[in-house]
């Protein structure tokens, strides 16, 4: 590519080759002052002057040489899949992806790897099963230089060969919820986990469509579990832990609830178990969800919510991030936990 530099004085007339950036945090602006293809007027040189250009450049491509905006519009389609969305123009070389729905964010992290691998290419992305609402942004592409060669666009839509970004739509439609426990059974303690599943999937807009309370009890359990097994998700909640007196989980057994993992690397909420009684996913989950505002539940209820089969050999991988940070002021899902 051939470069013509010009002095800003001399510059009136001429077209500029790309984006010209301005960022003012004062402000609170970052975007492109001048657009690509935009003619140089004279009111503009004390403004260009203003922001570091005391040069334009004329840009003389070669034959395959292609420009960010033009390689960002050609690679789009082969990045964006089911569910997902992409900008009609790019800004600044860089075009974004968001999501069209309410629903799951699945990436081919390894596809993800070997393009980001490749020189002069960048897509930062969130993160994989990130719960996404309608017009969320999922990531964004550009070439680091204004020009990049033919043969590096080739590499790149050949590695993806399938699209890189989808997200699953939601398809739980009904939701039930067991609670066990003596102490709530006969009424000594006001039960708590009902407004808390309700409250998380609210978020989600969801709802409970049937509750049963039951002591710690195995023929209690089961029976429950039989009656409100014909929902695509049900929760049980409480006696999960190591005390001898929790029989739910052995209880789920007996019910022919076969579990994919009984136990988590994360915390807080390890206990949360993961199962599927023919067609219905069911969930355990444990009383330490109750204390925290993000815990095990909050990581994979997305999943559940979409019906994304969760395999035990991925669980290993959520222990970098598995541990909450606590922190006085709770962000969640916009932190490190889970990730």
């Amino acid at each position: 590519m051939k470069k013509i530099k010009v002095p800003i004085e001399k510059s009136v007339g001429l077209a500029l080759a790309h984006d010209i950036t301005y960022i003012n945090k004062d402000e609170g602006f970052k975007g492109a002052r001048f657009k690509k293809g935009h003619i140089v007027e004279k009111n503009d040189i004390e403004i260009l002057k203003s922001i570091g250009k005391n040069y334009i450049y004329q840009l003389i491509p070669e034959k395959d040489d292609i420009h960010e905006d033009d390689f960002a519009l050609e690679i789009a389609p082969y990045i964006a899949g089911e569910n997902v969305f992409y900008d009609k123009a790019p800004s600044e070389g860089k075009i974004s992806f968001y999501s069209s729905i309410n629903g799951l964010l699945k990436i081919d992290r390894n596809k993800l790897f070997k393009i980001n691998a490749l020189s002069d290419l960048s897509l930062p992305c969130i993160h994989n099963n990130f719960a996404c609402t309608p017009n969320k942004t999922i990531a964004a592409f550009r070439i680091i230089p204004l020009y990049a060669k033919k043969n590096l666009l080739d590499k790149a839509k050949k590695i993806l060969s399938n699209p890189l970004f989808n997200v699953i739509p939601y398809t739980v439609k009904k939701i039930n919820v067991i609670i066990t426990g003596n102490e709530i059974y006969y009424g000594l303690r006001k039960d708590k986990f009902k407004s808390h599943i309700e409250s998380k999937l609210k978020k989600f807009n969801y709802s409970i469509c049937d509750y049963q309370i039951v002591p710690d009890d195995i023929n209690s359990i089961i029976k429950a579990t039989q009656e409100l097994s014909y929902a695509d998700l049900l929760f049980v909640c409480g006696g999960s832990s190591v005390d001898p007196d929790d029989v739910t989980k052995i209880a789920l057994g007996k019910a022919n609830v076969k579990f994919v993992f009984k136990s988590n690397p994360i915390q807080p909420a390890n206990n949360l178990s993961v199962g599927y009684l023919n067609d219905t996913t069911v969930c355990v989950v444990p009383a330490g969800s109750l204390y925290y505002k993000a815990s095990a539940l909050d990581i994979f209820l997305p999943r559940l919510l979409a019906k994304d089969k969760i395999d035990k050999k991925e669980l290993k991988f959520y222990s970098e991030g598995g541990l909450c940070n606590f922190c006085d002021y709770c962000t969640y899902p916009i932190c490190s936990f889970g990730k």
